[in-house]
């Protein structure tokens, strides 16, 4: 029950993020120096997809979003907007 909840808990999170101008994968990606075609060569993604992520047209699944924390080194927490 408790993978239930953290499964809506993030899919809540990401469309409140979708609905910020803040991008949490966009932040990170600066603070690291990174841009957007390394981060796209490195998940094996379009540039297009990368970018549609960074300005929130879409956004990545949960198991993507982890895979995407993985190669930043950051916590996939850090690339949530906590909604309380």
């Amino acid at each position: 029950m408790l993978i239930g909840f953290n499964v809506i808990y993030l899919c809540n999170t990401l469309i409140n993020c979708a609905n910020m101008s803040i991008n949490r994968i966009k932040v990170v990606l600066a603070e690291n120096g990174k841009k957007n075609k390394w981060l796209a060569q490195t998940l094996c993604k379009s540039e297009s997809t990368i970018s549609n992520w960074c300005t929130n047209e879409s956004q990545p699944s949960l198991e993507t979003l982890q895979e995407v924390a993985n190669v930043l080194d950051v916590d996939v927490r850090e690339l949530l907007i906590p909604t309380k």
